[in-house]
């Protein structure tokens, strides 16, 4: 159980820290941190809780990576479910709060996005469904391919938190034009569920695209990753 609640509170940080900077500070009058804000707030946030919470629950906070990890031969099965319900729930909480703040200011709009992910006339930049697809895909197999070097028993130890969570704003700084970024389920959720209408109609991608780019990032690096000793 402590396993699951440092998921639960680990998402909840991610969802809290990455959204609520794209929600709350992206745009501030004079002084929005724009996207090199927002990519660096949600790789500080894997950063802090990889610290925080890393020998406890590994740190996963991504369904995803879960999956990812357990198709590496990281993770054990029985624990796959669970940590995706703690992932989830952690999420969905961090959306609540979000909204609680956010919608104590005047003119606040969910119709503005909340956050959240999509593709088509949703994607910041326009980007098509093929194009977000090929996106989500591309950058979870990547960041896979970063957290299972990074914390293979071969690379130095200590380490681990500051390529993966540099990775996370490499990919936030790539892909936010194209979908927002996902590359996690949890995070695409948490928002979603507040958002509804279109959010939830294109939720299917931001589960099935950051999926199977975990399960090709993990059959990539259990080819290249193998000892030769």
């Amino acid at each position: 159980m402590k396993q699951y609640g440092a998921e639960f509170f680990g998402t909840f940080w991610l969802v809290l820290g990455g959204c609520g900077s794209a929600v709350l500070a992206a745009a501030f009058p004079g002084v929005g941190i724009g996207l090199l804000g927002v990519s660096l707030a949600f790789g500080l946030t894997v950063l802090t809780m990889a610290y925080a919470i890393g020998h406890i629950s590994g740190c996963h906070l991504n369904p995803a990576v879960s999956i990812g990890l357990w198709a590496g031969g990281r993770f054990p099965a029985n624990k796959l479910m669970p940590y995706i319900i703690a992932q989830v729930l952690g999420g969905i909480l961090a959306g609540g709060i979000l909204y609680l703040i956010a919608s104590g200011k005047a003119g606040f709009d969910l119709g503005a996005g909340f956050a959240s992910n999509g593709y088509g006339i949703h994607s910041p930049g326009g980007y098509s469904l093929l194009a977000a697809l090929v996106c989500e895909v591309v950058m979870t197999m990547m960041f896979l391919l970063i957290i299972l070097g990074a914390t293979d028993k071969r690379a130095p130890q200590g380490f681990a938190p500051l390529p993966i969570g540099l990775g996370l704003t490499l990919i936030h700084l790539i892909s936010i034009p194209v979908t927002n970024t996902s590359v996690n389920p949890a995070r695409s959720t948490a928002v979603a569920l507040f958002v509804g209408d279109w959010a939830i109609a294109q939720l299917w991608l931001f589960w099935v695209a950051p999926i199977a780019g975990a399960l090709i990032g993990a059959i990539i690096y259990r080819f290249i990753g193998t000892s030769e000793d």
